[in-house]
């Protein structure tokens, strides 16, 4: 095991605000949070493409992509009641794991806003307290949490994944919204109507927002 008394801390010789300056924009973290079909990653990735063809830098980290990659790997893992499984993706889906793979992320994230760029993240992140811890790993104005919000029926309606139809069906045990709690935020920067509004219309808001707060320039 590695003794983490020998780990230093080490600041780069290029500033975040050399970075900032150059990229033209403050970095931070926006999260998007909400149930499974809400219209995350669809409102993320649209956010994406209307920043980079307005030339500011953003990188998408979307739940299903981070499970295939950073928090992927076998092993064995307990779940809720103590029993073990084996899980290819390193990660499973009970509470401590969800927890573990919020706070990764949220590293992560905190990574690319220190470099000056707009982290956009896409996670139901069910529970409050992973979000907020997140929140306070960053600086005042940096996390800018937005609940992307959509009834139930509408998310079933749409099951992109087919997931609620496993869940109701018995073939997913602790499905967010279904047989596990989802927190809402008490007080989100924004709050996105997704079941009303197109992608489209949610992005702009989201840059209305930015510019704001002054973190981009109209």
């Amino acid at each position: 095991m590695s003794n983490d008394t020998n780990v230093t801390w080490h600041e780069s010789s290029v500033s975040r605000q050399m970075r900032e300056k150059r990229n033209g924009h403050k970095g931070c973290v926006i999260w998007f949070t909400g149930l499974s079909g809400s219209g995350k990653s669809t409102v993320a990735n649209t956010l994406d493409h209307k920043l980079y063809h307005a030339g500011y830098h953003s990188v998408v980290l979307d739940g299903d992509n981070v499970r295939h990659g950073l928090n992927a790997g076998p092993g064995m893992l307990k779940a809720t009641h103590g029993e073990e499984f084996s899980n290819r993706f390193g990660l499973g889906f009970s509470a401590i794991d969800r927890e573990e793979n919020i706070r990764r992320i949220g590293a992560v994230a905190d990574i690319f806003a220190r470099t000056g760029i707009i982290a956009l993240t896409a996670f139901i992140s069910p529970y409050r307290i992973d979000r907020d811890k997140v929140r306070n790993t960053l600086n005042p104005g940096e996390f800018i949490e937005v609940f992307v919000d959509a009834p139930l029926e509408v998310c079933e309606q749409r099951d992109p994944k087919g997931l609620y139809k496993k869940a109701r069906a018995g073939e997913i045990k602790g499905f967010t919204g279904i047989d596990d709690p989802y927190e809402e935020p008490l007080a989100p920067e924004l709050v996105l109507q997704s079941a009303t509004k197109t992608p489209d219309i949610l992005a702009d808001e989201i840059i209305s927002f930015l510019t704001d707060k002054g973190i981009i320039h109209a």
